[in-house]
């Protein structure tokens, strides 16, 4: 069991990684957005589950399942509200000039 979590949250950690580094490489809050809400969703799903599996059935487990519950759900809401409130704000995004 603990190999099996060590996996989970060495594959939710590489999504993580990759979400910073598309945080870092996007050009404007738009794309970000985008990439983060996507990576950092699944990045913590599965390192919550790899702590759900090392923690085996116990009260913290039941903490563990409240949280990766409501950090799927709520996520692509902060997405969308982020999203939302920049372009309202008046921000446009990027434009590709083209060759």
């Amino acid at each position: 069991m603990t190999w099996l979590a060590i996996v989970l949250i060495v594959i939710g950690l590489f999504f993580l990684i990759v979400g910073s580094i598309g945080m870092l490489r996007l050009p404007d809050v738009f794309s970000r957005a985008h990439s983060l809400s996507l990576t950092d969703s699944l990045g913590a799903v599965f390192v919550l589950a790899g702590l759900a599996v090392y923690e085996g059935f116990s009260f913290n487990l039941l903490r563990i399942l409240v949280v990766l519950v409501l950090v799927y759900f709520l996520n692509p809401v902060i997405a969308h509200a982020t999203i939302r409130a920049a372009y309202r704000s008046g921000l446009r995004p990027t434009k590709r000039e083209t060759k």
